[in-house]
């Protein structure tokens, strides 16, 4: 799915500098350790590698709704890197993380990406199980790599990069 294209009842798209209030208060109420207002704008203003995109619900009337989830990835060179992924909590397992995924894997596939990477928390059992879903699998383990809480990060991969 590309930026801006409509799915059934998703709309996905880039996000703007007038997304961020939004943005961070999904990031708050979605991570121990949320990012700060100064990383979201660097990665809207300043990453030439990153890319930030929104879902948002789109009703019968074609109104979208307030921002359900985003994903920031970046493409540098050969390697697709998943940087942070957040879906509001009422939206959660209804399939929006699977369809950021998907799309953050289609936009590496079209920029040359041959690889996708990331790091999850151990305990994040939820997000394990999607990426394993679409194909990604645990290559390492970074000890005590997380703060608040201390836990360990797990190195995920998919090698070659496929959008399925």
């Amino acid at each position: 799915m590309t930026q801006g294209q409509q799915a059934g009842s998703l709309l996905l798209q880039p996000a703007e500098v007038q997304d961020l209030d939004q943005l961070l208060r999904l990031e708050q109420e979605s991570c121990p350790l949320p990012w700060t207002s100064t990383m979201f704008e660097a990665e809207l203003r300043g990453n030439p590698f990153g890319h930030l995109s929104t879902v948002r619900l789109v009703d019968a009337a074609g109104r979208p709704s307030e921002i359900a989830g985003y994903i920031c990835f970046w493409v540098v060179f050969e390697e697709l890197r998943l940087m942070n992924l957040a879906v509001a909590s009422p939206w959660r397992r209804q399939g929006l993380g699977m369809a950021l995924v998907r799309h953050a894997l289609s936009v590496g596939l079209e920029k040359g990406a041959g690889r996708a990477v990331l790091e999850v928390r151990g305990s994040n059992e939820a997000a394990r199980k999607l990426y394993e879903g679409l194909g990604f699998v645990q290559t390492a383990v970074r000890t005590k790599y997380y703060t608040n809480p201390i836990e360990d990060a797990l190195l995920m991969e998919m090698v070659p990069l496929l959008v399925g």
